[in-house]
């Protein structure tokens, strides 16, 4: 694959809607995903790949990486009214649950909501979040336990993996 127009954009689709939500369940923050996701891209821009096809894993340490940096620097509080899960199409109206859900998410610490995140949203192993977070596996399992403990005290055991 090139380094054109055309092959970024397909790239952008292809991959920016789950580097959108990684970022969103860090944060916590759409406006600031938004900005980290498309910072991200902008830099791959102006300094070029020769291998589109390989910048998943580059991609996906960058977007942290610039979450962090968001964080570290971040002055003002979360906003509330922010959604941090997509209602599904054709999914019941379990509006009271997913606030639930949300405000839980929010009450945990970025790297124990990231972890939970890319667990149970994602799909990812211990080991690929240990290898993307550069933490070790324990490390990573741990934040998972610790996570997913608070989910359950907050919205009950019914509702978390």
């Amino acid at each position: 694959m090139s380094d054109t127009g055309e092959d970024f954009a397909q790239l952008y689709d292809r991959v920016s809607r789950s580097l959108y939500r990684y970022a969103l369940m860090i944060l916590a923050s759409r406006e600031q995903a938004e900005d980290v996701v498309q910072e991200v891209f902008a830099t791959l821009m102006r300094r070029g790949v020769k291998n589109l096809n390989s910048v998943d894993g580059y991609l996906r340490t960058a977007v942290r990486n610039a979450c962090y940096s968001t964080l570290r620097s971040r002055r003002n509080g979360l906003s509330v009214s922010e959604s941090l899960l997509e209602a599904h199409p054709g999914e019941r109206d379990a509006t009271d649950e997913r606030v639930l859900l949300e405000q839980a998410l929010r009450s945990l610490p970025p790297d124990q909501r990231e972890v939970v995140h890319l667990r149970v949203y994602e799909g990812w192993s211990f080991q690929e979040i240990a290898a993307t977070t550069g933490e070790s596996v324990n490390t990573v399992a741990s934040r998972y336990r610790y996570g997913i403990e608070k989910l359950r005290k907050a919205v009950g055991e019914r509702s978390v993996p």
